[in-house]
């Protein structure tokens, strides 16, 4: 396609919504932009010294490309920048003109929907129970070598539930006019076929047929 197409992808932690929003955009041939990792390298730019606000306004694409980006200390520490309202406005900008590129673009994160891309022709809540996320991140890092408990794990993903939804600035929560796909119980391949086929719904929608 030539034309700009955005799909909106929302949700917590551990909810699928980065396997999913991968998966739609190599289904479609769109660009993919994992949102979070902004809030990442943002965090690991204040952990190393610099003040959250300045880390934010001085990003450039560049940041984005460390693997340690993904390591559970700078998810917490993504979480805590992201409150900060002058971080969200500076990353604000970034964010719309990767969606508004021509050839369609998903992006995926907590206020896609809400705050970042509200005129999104398809929007995504991918969410599951707190418990079902835990475990699958328990997994996870267990696989990489961490020692958390389970228990650990899930307080974690509560916490950081808690601050996501009780910000001021731009909580996580579903758009009003997102499908909401529950991941709890489904397999990767039927949660990437349930957003496939939101996204064709609205790809037919945005033709007319």
């Amino acid at each position: 396609m030539t034309g700009g197409f955005t799909v909106a992808i929302d949700g917590p932690a551990a909810a699928g919504k980065g396997t999913v929003s991968k998966a739609v955009a190599a289904h479609f041939g769109f660009a993919h932009l994992d949102t979070g990792l902004l809030y990442r390298a943002v965090g690991a730019k204040m952990l190393a010294g610099t003040e959250a606000i300045e880390a934010a306004q001085t990003l450039v694409p560049e940041d984005l490309e460390n693997d340690s980006l993904r390591t559970p200390a700078l998810a917490q520490a993504a979480s805590k920048v992201a409150v900060i309202a002058e971080v969200r406005a500076a990353l604000l900008d970034f964010q719309r003109s990767f969606a508004a590129r021509a050839g369609g673009a998903v992006l995926d994160g907590r206020d896609i929907g809400t705050v970042i891309c509200p005129d999104a022709q398809v929007k995504l809540f991918v969410t599951a129970s707190a418990e079902v996320r835990a475990r699958r991140r328990f997994a996870e890092l267990s696989g990489k070598g961490h020692t958390d408990s389970y228990e650990q794990v899930l307080e974690d993903v509560k916490a950081r539930d808690a601050r996501d939804m009780e910000r001021v600035e731009a909580p996580l929560k579903p758009a009003d006019d997102a499908a909401i796909i529950d991941t709890s119980d489904l397999s990767i391949d039927q949660a990437v076929a349930a957003a496939v086929a939101a996204v064709l719904a609205g790809l037919d929608a945005s033709t007319g047929e």
